[in-house]
């Protein structure tokens, strides 16, 4: 945001500056949030002997020492953990520090996937996987530098047994924090409690409007297997899915416009006027990514709890 400003006085220079600072301070705020329950962890972690998480040129293959604590972890794992890195970093905004953080973070997931003895399936997204960013969003993962230039992204998110478990944005400054983040997430989902029985919801669990949109769904719910049942629930959640994220790019995009404009001649108010109308953009529509993906879950398990009861 410092080029805003390049044509105004010092003291103008000086009010963007402290902007700028409080845009990052939300920024920290936020990993502050996510990283605050796992704090003293850091310090547990810090007993155990860790070399270098990358030594050498960042991008090469370099090994990383877990922690004794992780492999540990790693051992309890009784089958396939998916981890899902989003690395979707713009070169123009993003700085190079943050780049080689990035190949770090990447580094170290390998070293988990190879510890961790075939019951890791890792799959890392980046800006040449022609991902849609609303994929990324629908995971979990938090957008960030909206206001220097395109999305960025740079989260993981992990799937154990039917559970889920998200870190939405690594950050640099808490670089130290990430592997205590990544095993506490892990082991979470490790000693989670199963359901019981074959997995479907009791009936008093069963969302009765998710019983009803099923049944609109499927009209010949009778003839129709569960798992055929399934797909065509996913399917109708994807065309959902699908739609709401037209609509939102023409939101994100009208906003990221007004952001622009506000920038190259608008005052102070009118720029955070249009940041603030671009965060809420991004928040109704992570809100609503949520909101799709859960209600595709009830219809799910209402799918499961119909088939299981006898007609």
């Amino acid at each position: 945001m410092a080029q805003i400003f390049a044509n105004h006085s010092e003291t103008p220079c000086r009010r963007h500056r402290g902007e700028e600072a409080g845009v990052r301070g939300i920024v920290l705020a936020l990993a502050f949030l996510l990283v605050g329950a796992a704090f003293g962890a850091v310090w547990l972690y810090r007993t155990a002997h860790r070399g270098p998480a990358v030594s050498g040129e960042p991008t090469g293959p370099q090994p990383v020492a877990l922690s004794d604590t992780t492999l540990s972890v790693l051992q309890k794992l009784d089958s396939v953990l998916e981890i899902r890195l989003y690395s979707i970093l713009d070169p123009a905004s993003v700085p190079d520090s943050e780049m080689a953080f990035a190949s770090r973070v990447d580094q170290m997931l390998l070293a988990y996937q190879q510890a961790a003895g075939g019951k890791i399936k890792l799959t890392r997204f980046d800006a040449q996987s022609n991902l849609n960013p609303n994929a990324a969003r629908a995971d979990g993962v938090q957008a960030f530098n909206l206001d220097k230039g395109a999305a960025c992204y740079l989260g993981v998110a992990l799937a154990y047994q039917g559970r889920k478990e998200i870190l939405p944005h690594l950050s640099p400054e808490w670089e130290q924090a990430v592997e205590p983040d990544l095993t506490r997430a892990i082991l979470r989902l490790v000693e989670a409690p199963r359901p019981t029985g074959a997995g479907a919801p009791v009936p008093s669990e069963v969302n009765t409007n998710a019983v009803r949109e099923v049944k609109a769904l499927i009209p010949n719910l009778g003839t129709v297997s569960e798992e055929e049942g399934t797909r065509i629930l996913r399917e109708a959640a994807l065309n959902e899915f699908t739609a709401a994220a037209k609509e939102m790019q023409v939101q994100l995009k009208q906003a990221e416009q007004r952001l622009a404009q506000a920038r190259s001649g608008g005052s102070d108010a009118d720029q955070q006027a249009a940041m603030k109308q671009l965060q809420q953009v991004q928040s109704e529509q992570d809100q609503k990514l949520k909101e799709i993906a859960a209600r595709s879950k009830a219809q799910i398990d209402a799918l499961q709890q119909l088939k299981a009861t006898p007609h």
